[in-house]
């Protein structure tokens, strides 16, 4: 895997874990990664395994296929992501012209009038 997919990967991992209003810390508990390694994968350093990814789209409530479309370098954007999030949701999540703060307003809206949540 090119490093280019690494860091892009480390970054749509933060921007998740953003949106999902979690530290570090609490990531790395809930998904069950050490601290050290899951700001390793954020900075781009490392690839994680498919178990970590998994893990990791439990934790913040992500389709598994998202995940590891984003971890190899994939646009699942126009993708099926029928397991454990609204497409609609994923697509906020993926829009790449909207700032953090946008997405995570329009998610706390959605989930609002959907009875949606995120798991924390």
């Amino acid at each position: 895997m090119d490093q280019t997919a690494v860091d892009a990967f480390g970054n749509y991992l933060r921007s998740q874990r953003k949106l999902a209003q979690l530290t570090l810390r609490e990531l790395s508990d809930l998904a069950e990664v050490s601290n050290p390694y899951l700001s390793q994968l954020e900075r781009g350093l490392h690839q994680p395994s498919v178990r970590v990814i998994k893990s990791l789209a439990k934790a913040l409530n992500l389709s598994a296929e998202t995940l590891l479309a984003q971890a190899a370098g994939i646009d699942a954007a126009n993708g099926d992501s029928t397991e454990g999030v609204s497409d609609t949701q994923s697509t906020i999540r993926s829009d790449a012209n909207l700032t953090d703060e946008q997405k995570a307003a329009l998610l706390e809206v959605y989930r609002s009038m959907t009875g949606g949540h995120q798991g924390s």
